[in-house]
């Protein structure tokens, strides 16, 4: 029985991103096209990598010395491969070699446009405190690969015929025969030319030269939500790059929110200091007080202390739920340097006094 930890290199106890990167080591390693390949290591350590990177196949194995869900005939214990070309996506790259070759001839198919998909953009934006609190709305000029607007991605001219597209003859697929270490096979791929359209313009639009997409300056609007943190996130679907014969891929927004000079964030509350003399500490007072919905009247309680905390409830953070979060004061009452003859008359009574 072939021991497939010891093929890569790792203990039974590994972790799928350790077991991935032994399987990387490897077929960087020994890949057959590469100088000083090794087709037959090659292959055992692919099939390694096939039973251990699966979690059912790698628990069969574990128990039974083989496994039961491989592909064709056999489990892998009996020498089946059981190959699913999904696992190794993001092993593309490797000086030229390419997985999505190999394994996806092996099982009859190959990528085609319809997993095409535009890069994603990402973007910072600065909010201040209360655009963070309350949302509001920003444009912004993103430049990217955008859908022609002249053929609206269709690459041809206004106007112009389309005529059968001569690199796949009209079929919109290209059918290939190719080696791979595991043998000949004969795939289907989409033409890259039409896009699996199967026409093609006969005159190409000149401004993105047939292409339909092109570098351009776009404006997006952005609805910044209520509530926002700094560091958060926002998705927009669709508003990244666009990419002929695909989908376009995703704008992402990252908040930063400008320190206010008065208010901070504490989860959904808002929280802010209220500096109270000491007569109004002892005596009660009332203060008016600057919150982000405007100004509003606080009483201060006598007796308050230094530290406490008084609260303003509904004038915090939006909630996604509906309402919102409190406004929270916390009490400072900074001690007098100096004071009159008279004011410390008066405290001296107040001591005399027990206060």
């Amino acid at each position: 029985m072939k021991d497939y930890y010891q093929i890569l290199g790792i203990a039974k106890s590994a972790s799928d991103d350790e077991i991935k990167k032994a399987f990387r080591k490897l077929a960087h390693q020994y890949h057959p096209d590469k100088k000083g390949g090794d087709e037959s290591k090659f292959k055992e350590a692919s099939e390694a990598y096939a039973v251990l990177s699966d979690k059912k196949k790698r628990a069969e194995y574990d128990t039974y010395g083989r496994t039961f869900t491989g592909s064709g005939g056999g489990g892998a214990g009996q020498g089946g491969f059981g190959f699913d070309a999904s696992q190794f996506q993001g092993f593309e790259g490797f000086e030229g070699f390419d997985f999505g070759d190999i394994f996806g001839d092996f099982f009859g198919g190959g990528r085609s446009s319809a997993s095409k998909r535009g890069r994603d953009i990402s973007i910072d934006i600065e909010l201040t405190f209360k655009d963070a609190v309350f949302g509001v709305e920003r444009r912004i000029l993103v430049t990217k690969t955008a859908l022609c607007t002249v053929c609206h991605g269709s690459g041809a001219a206004n106007g112009t015929e389309m005529e059968s597209c001569v690199t796949c003859n009209g079929n919109g697929t290209i059918r290939e025969t190719r080696r791979s270490i595991l043998g000949s096979f004969t795939s289907q791929r989409e033409c890259t030319v039409c896009h699996g359209k199967g026409k093609v313009p006969k005159e190409k639009c000149r401004e993105c030269n047939g292409r339909g997409v092109a570098k351009r300056e776009e404006e997006i609007k952005i609805q910044i939500p209520a509530g926002m943190d700094n560091g958060e996130m926002i998705r927009m679907p669709g508003k990244g790059e666009a990419v002929a014969g695909g989908a376009p891929g995703d704008l992402y927004i990252k908040v930063h929110v400008r320190p206010d000079a008065k208010f901070t964030r504490e989860g959904t509350n808002i929280v802010s200091t209220l500096s109270v003399k000491l007569s109004d500490a002892i005596l009660g007072a009332t203060y008016t007080v600057p919150t982000v919905d405007g100004e509003i009247e606080v009483k201060v309680p006598p007796g308050v202390r230094h530290g406490e905390t008084l609260r303003a409830r509904g004038k915090g953070i939006p909630l996604q739920s509906g309402g919102r979060g409190d406004f929270l004061m916390k009490v400072a009452i900074p001690m007098p340097t100096k004071l009159s003859k008279s004011a410390k008359a008066l405290v001296e009574k107040l001591r005399d006094e027990g206060v």
